[in-house]
């Protein structure tokens, strides 16, 4: 019953094996502070815009921020919007899955 409450996410496999990308959805002044290497600084409040464009991919999307709060905000919408998408929670923590 609890083991698909608690699954835990494989950001590896979905990085190295599924061709997953990572969206910052910080503002561009935080991203400007750090950021995972390669990720795309997407701010939550312009999600809604980029949908399709991120739907056109074709691939999972890992949603980042500083804590996993708007993250998870931008992953709901992606989702509800037909995009296979993470909450990645705080960027620093994909950080020893980038090569």
């Amino acid at each position: 019953m609890f083991g698909k409450l608690f699954k835990k996410t494989d950001y590896k496999k979905l990085l190295n094996e599924d061709g997953a990308v990572i969206i910052d959805v910080r503002s561009p002044s935080e991203f400007a502070g750090g950021s995972v290497a390669g990720s795309e600084n997407i701010p939550l409040g312009s999600i809604p815009g980029q949908t399709k464009k991120i739907k056109s991919l074709g691939v999972p999307v890992i949603c980042v921020c500083a804590s996993g709060m708007r993250s998870g905000g931008a992953k709901t919408q992606l989702k509800v919007a037909g995009v296979e998408a993470y909450n990645g929670g705080p960027w620093t923590k994909m950080l020893p899955y980038v090569d």
